[in-house]
């Protein structure tokens, strides 16, 4: 009898165990999800700016068509990227993008003194730091998450309810983590 009572209690423990790992895998899946929110919601207000800044940059240097159509392109790219790597890939191009923007509009002191223009690079300069922002709260949720599935117990759970790693969303250099800067004379 007491054998019994003593096999059923571990069965119960392990029981509630298994749930509550299950529960916590559930919390950090939506947590990501979130987090993903919290950058696509970030990376829209950019992409909602870059024509603004374009338009404004294509008023002083008409002349500069194919960067102009660079940055167009690579912000539709950018907006149609459906998974964290193309996300990755897309935003690499576009950065490189907008620096090249940035560095034509350094060539026209009219510009560099437009207060519309001004007022664009702050605000690029301020939804840079949020998307930066964004991408941490992201990554810390995919690698609290990414740690439960492979730790053991709890892997053992996360492969049975095929729970699968988040891809961590990075960009690829040193460079491209800084927000595009602006060098004004």
């Amino acid at each position: 009898m007491v054998l019994i009572a003593i096999i059923l209690a571990l069965i119960l423990i392990t029981a509630f165990y298994a749930i509550a790992i299950y529960n916590k895998l559930i919390k950090l899946k939506n947590l990501v999800a979130e987090a993903w929110s919290g950058i696509d919601v970030q990376l829209k207000k950019r992409y909602d700016l870059i024509p603004n800044l374009v338009e404004t940059v294509k008023g002083y240097a008409a002349h500069e068509k194919e960067t102009f159509e660079n940055v167009t392109r690579a912000r539709a790219a950018a907006q149609q990227a459906t998974s964290v790597e193309g996300q990755q890939a897309a935003e690499k191009n576009l950065s490189g993008a907008l620096m090249n923007l940035i560095a034509v509009a350094e060539r026209y002191p009219d510009l560099k003194a437009n207060t519309n223009f001004l007022e664009l690079q702050g605000t690029l300069r301020d939804v840079e730091g949020d998307i930066e922002k964004a991408r941490r709260y992201y990554n810390g949720n995919v690698r609290e998450q990414n740690t439960l599935i492979e730790s053991f117990p709890s892997n053992i759970i996360a492969n049975l309810f095929g729970f699968v790693k988040s891809v961590m969303f990075e960009l690829e250099s040193p460079a491209e983590k800084q927000a595009p800067q602006v060098m004004f004379a």
